[in-house]
């Protein structure tokens, strides 16, 4: 009997989530596509966890909503700092409650394109490290715990959290919701992981990327991760994240991470972005322009690389590669190819690239030398 009920919840289970995934499946890579062929994150939205009459869970004298907006605030800093460009949203940038469902509507209301939630670790006094979080089923008692302690904040709410009471976190709806939001799920991981390793290259344990079923992280619509930077309970690790100097190494660390994400979309070597290139002269050096002929056509390129830095056409880097070079967002764009209202050889051709010399190329599209999105010069170009 057993197993005929868990196989008839698993047929019901299916047939649920099977509309949602096709539904969210499109929607996602839609978005995933648009984040990539644009080659620029627009809106990131950065989550200070508890605050105001939630202080969260705290050591001998630091508490984590005090410690997590500071880090929050000095990563937003950075953000806005390095790109004007970039719209950066704080669920709050003072010390006040903000409920759990709130800070995702904030995120979503934003259209943001990355969400990123700062909290703070209690446990035994031993513990030490910090780790990452993306949505997904606890694996381990510990994972459990850190959510279920996250997401006790909802009973400090003003129903006492009774909007959540019919909200499902079993273990098939998370997984559902996991398939809905599979592309943002993959971003979320990768995100993650370079969390991780920026943390490592400051000295801090590497505790790893984990998954649990975080509330807020539940109701996100975008790559979104929730990191525990460390233990307050730990009186080491607590002296670290209470000082200014340690939540600064903190937000930088994770300001190279976004970096290195962002540069991942973009297509851009992280290593050598804003460095001089050494120039060594190929058989033709000259670039090419843009031909007098292609007035109001539709020219789609293939973008190959970006640097804060001009780069010399004959440049290594470009491999022997002609190409056109255009101005976007403070930085210097190059692309190989050219093909006039014909989207599929472009696109073929880029997966040549991929294939060859250059594994994160991209279409991209122009008309009179101006740059314009893929969706609209597909559009035209068809005309």
């Amino acid at each position: 009997m057993n197993r005929l009920e868990n196989a008839l919840n698993w047929v019901r289970w299916v047939a649920v989530a099977i509309p949602f995934v096709l539904l969210f499946g499109f929607q996602t890579k839609n978005r995933e596509s648009f984040v990539k062929q644009t080659g620029t994150i627009r809106t990131v939205v950065i989550d200070a966890g508890h605050g105001g009459k939630d202080p969260g869970c705290h050591g001998s004298s630091a508490h984590e909503k005090n410690v997590c907006l500071s880090m929050a605030l000095e990563l937003g800093r950075k953000i806005k700092d390095a790109y004007p460009e970039i719209k950066v949203v704080f669920t709050r940038d003072k010390d006040v409650f903000v409920e759990l469902d709130d800070r995702a509507k904030i995120a979503n209301k934003a259209n943001a394109d990355l969400f990123i939630c700062i909290h703070a670790n209690s446990a035994s006094p031993t513990a030490y490290g910090t780790e990452t979080y993306v949505l997904g089923l606890h694996k381990t008692d510990a994972q459990a715990k850190i959510a279920d302690r996250e997401n006790s904040t909802i009973y400090l709410e003003a129903d006492k959290g009774e909007k959540y009471k019919d909200f499902d976190m079993s273990p098939d709806a998370i997984i559902a919701r996991q398939l809905q939001l599979s592309v943002f799920l993959d971003q979320s991981i990768i995100f993650a992981d370079k969390l991780q390793s920026e943390f490592k290259a400051i000295g801090r344990f590497d505790r790893g990327v984990k998954q649990a079923g975080f509330l807020v992280l539940y109701k996100t619509t975008m790559p979104s991760v929730l990191i525990e930077t460390g233990f307050l309970t730990n009186k080491d690790e607590e002296k670290f994240l209470a000082d200014t100097t340690g939540q600064r190494k903190m937000a930088g660390a994770m300001f190279v991470a976004f970096e290195k994400y962002k540069a991942g979309l973009e297509g851009v070597d992280y290593k050598t972005r804003g460095t001089q290139d050494p120039v060594v002269e190929s058989t033709n050096p000259n670039q090419p322009v843009e031909k007098k002929d292609l007035k109001d056509k539709i020219v789609f390129r293939i973008q190959v690389e970006t640097s804060e830095t001009k780069i010399s056409a004959g440049s290594v880097r470009f491999k022997k590669h002609e190409v056109y070079e255009y101005q976007q967002d403070r930085l210097y764009k190059y692309t190989v190819g050219e093909f006039v209202n014909d989207f599929t050889s472009a696109n073929n051709y880029k997966n040549e690239l991929r294939q060859k010399d250059f594994p994160n190329a991209f279409v991209v599209a122009f008309q009179n030398g101006e740059r314009i999105s893929l969706e609209k010069a597909i559009k035209l170009a068809e005309k």
